[in-house]
């Protein structure tokens, strides 16, 4: 599980340093992980000089009337689908003016899986310069493990690209 306290290498420390030294914003969207990704990033002393906010988009309304997610993909795809985050980074993006938009939707459980998507799937969407990228995973455990590994892996992407661009 994740510790909050020992922050020293940790990912949010990383991705702050990256995005400081890139001059890059971040925005997030988030719905299943509640919260925690801003949570994370804002635990970073000085972390208002790289990231402009985040949107907790829940409910189907949320997506649609704040992040712009269309209803079409919505009922066709569903919330925990590629074009969806891919929807929500964009549009998280957009409204916050930020230069990257890092989304992520999954089914936290214990309840609202099914044969197509289980709980724990998982996907995260990033909408940056150069494009956009989306992924999905897996996690087991329970609803609070689930949601604490959806916001981790959330990171690494932002993280990977973070460190991929610098080293260009």
């Amino acid at each position: 599980m994740y510790n909050f306290l020992n922050m020293a290498d940790s990912l949010e420390i990383l991705i702050g340093k990256s995005l400081r030294e890139s001059g890059l914003w971040l925005a997030v969207a988030e719905s299943c992980t509640g919260g925690l990704l801003g949570h994370r990033i804002t635990n970073v002393p000085g972390s208002s000089m790289y990231f402009k906010g985040g949107v907790v988009s829940y409910a189907y309304e949320a997506k649609r009337d704040i992040l712009g997610v269309s209803m079409a993909t919505l009922e066709a795809k569903g919330a925990v689908s590629k074009e969806t985050v891919l929807e929500m980074a964009r549009g998280v993006k957009k409204i916050m003016k930020a230069d990257i938009g890092l989304s992520v939707s999954g089914i936290a459980g214990p309840g609202g899986g099914s044969i197509e998507k289980p709980v724990g799937t998982t996907w995260i969407g990033m909408s940056t310069p150069e494009g956009d990228i989306a992924q999905m995973h897996y996690f087991q455990g329970e609803r609070i493990e689930i949601k604490l590994q959806a916001a981790q892996a959330t990171m690494q992407l932002l993280l990977d690209y973070l460190s991929d661009r610098s080293a260009e």
